[in-house]
């Protein structure tokens, strides 16, 4: 299958010599960086985990006790409509007919507009009912589309679902590794440092909401998919699936791959959620890189996650059955990390197509280093190149666009002076990384590996399902300058 030009892939950065703009235009995510003053409050949540089955409604209260900006026109949004059958044949008939290759073939399509009103007139009434009835508080698509569209579906996320950005360089970082540490962390550390503070935004509220039109007032768009962002993970189910998200104010622990295996630190602070030192978070992903290269023997574990999704639930289950306790607890400190950083340290792709064949699936080097069932995995190569993978199931592609462009509007020389002017730049008063680098899977290697378990089986063939699938798939990069979105509505 010939997959041509990459159709969610997004290239964002800072402009390292950019000069400071005028207010009136900076960008949304310039406008955050230049009026966060204040450090928001993360107010806990009534319930440490809350398990998604795709309606919005069911976690919407959680929406009403974080508040602030971000949801404070959740209740008096417009509802989304339902064109009626007329406008919808207007619009259809112009669009379809030039298509048409003979004038018995306009005949029939014109023919089959003219009586789709009467065929279609009972399902039209009862969209109107659904949508003045049981999805009166919300829209009427979005359970349909949570689920029928994402969580019941069977195909595997990688290619089917899984979307990725592929960020442009940073001309800040050094042109040379220093202290033993790859571009890829120093990148790496970067990001996250300005994903904490996006985080700190999110899950205090104070994000201001999204808004479109040229007028004023503008036209609020629905904050609901920022709950499913940071500290979320997809979970895979017999026919449906299912999306956990965890109170950020009790999880302060980023997730990291490298060689395959996972790792867990804390990357902010406790009780406020600013991000901790960027050298502190520096030689955090650095101890990462040395334990991928010793420690227990593990099976490539992030396999697991790539394959159909009823297999993905029978593994799940073989993971808890031979890991018991110990494997549950790994689970949910993986899946309540605020995201997943993937260090792909034998990577060091140079032409856009490399590395969005990286971002994208990880293609035969790295799709094991990756657990798809992540909301956000931001991904980092040894040579500073930079990407990002979402998992789509609850959250579309607006509200991630806004983290990206948050995270990338900020270098590593603006963070690491950010971080320095804090007077913040050493890390005495922090643990060191020996003391809080945890092996996430490390206390399972036994039992992952015992005469009975099947880990090793179900990883073996995952990864034969992953190779075939990656390889039935060419990806074709095209770089496009000639206009932008407001030139072609012109």
């Amino acid at each position: 299958m010939l997959r041509q030009g990459i159709q969610r892939s997004y290239r964002l950065a800072a402009n390292p010599t950019k000069k400071s703009l005028p207010s009136s235009s900076l960008s949304p995510s310039q406008s955050l960086l230049r009026t966060m003053s204040a450090t928001p409050n993360f107010k806990p949540w009534p319930h440490p985990m809350v398990e998604s089955h795709g309606d919005y409604r069911a976690e919407a209260y959680l929406e009403d006790h974080i508040g602030g900006k971000l949801y404070s026109k959740q209740h008096s949004l417009p509802k989304l409509p339902i064109p009626s059958i007329l406008d919808t044949i207007s619009k259809f008939l112009p669009t379809a007919l030039p298509l048409a290759k003979s004038d018995e073939e306009k005949e029939t399509l014109i023919k089959a507009c003219d009586d789709f009103e009467g065929q279609a007139g009972e399902l039209q009434k009862r969209l109107v009912e659904r949508r003045e009835g049981e999805m009166k508080d919300s829209s009427w698509l979005q359970f349909w589309w949570n689920t029928l569209g994402y969580l019941q579906v069977r195909d595997p996320l990688v290619i089917n679902v899984s979307y990725f950005f592929h960020f442009s360089d940073d001309g800040t970082l050094p042109q040379t590794p220093t202290d033993n540490k790859s571009l890829g962390v120093l990148r790496a550390a970067s990001l996250l440092y300005s994903t904490a503070q996006f985080r700190q935004l999110v899950a205090s509220g104070e994000l201001p909401h999204e808004a479109i039109g040229r007028k004023e007032p503008k036209t609020a768009l629905c904050s609901a998919a920022y709950k499913y962002m940071f500290n979320a993970c997809r979970v895979p189910r017999k026919d449906e699936d299912t999306y956990r998200i965890y109170d950020p104010s009790m999880n302060s622990h980023v997730i990291v791959a490298c060689g395959g295996k996972f790792y867990s630190f804390d990357f902010v602070e406790k009780e406020s959620g600013e991000p901790l030192p960027l050298d502190v978070l520096e030689e955090r992903l650095k101890k990462c890189v040395e334990m991928s290269k010793s420690g227990p023997s593990l099976p490539m574990l992030g396999y697991l996650t790539s394959d159909n999704r009823d297999t993905c639930a029978d593994v799940r289950e073989e993971l808890l059955r031979v890991g018991g306790s110990k494997m549950e607890e790994a689970l949910k400190v993986l899946e309540s990390g605020a995201v997943l950083i993937c260090l792909d340290e034998n990577e060091e792709p140079v032409s856009k197509k490399q590395g969005s064949e990286i971002f994208w699936t990880g293609g035969l080097t790295s799709g094991h280093n990756r657990w798809f069932d992540k909301s956000i995995q931001l991904i980092c190569t040894n040579n500073g190149k930079a990407g990002m993978n979402g998992e789509h199931s609850m959250m579309d592609g607006m509200p991630v666009v806004g983290f990206c462009d948050y995270i990338t509007n900020k270098s590593y020389g603006d963070v690491a002076a950010q971080s320095n002017s804090k007077g913040a730049n050493n890390s005495g008063g922090y643990e060191s990384a020996d003391q809080n680098v945890k092996d996430i899977f490390g206390d399972c290697a036994a039992e992952l590996t015992s005469p009975g378990s099947n880990v090793v089986t179900h990883v073996s063939q995952t990864k034969s399902n992953f190779d075939k699938l990656i390889s039935a798939h060419e990806l074709e990069v095209q770089s496009f300058r000639g206009y932008g979105s407001r030139a072609i509505k012109e």
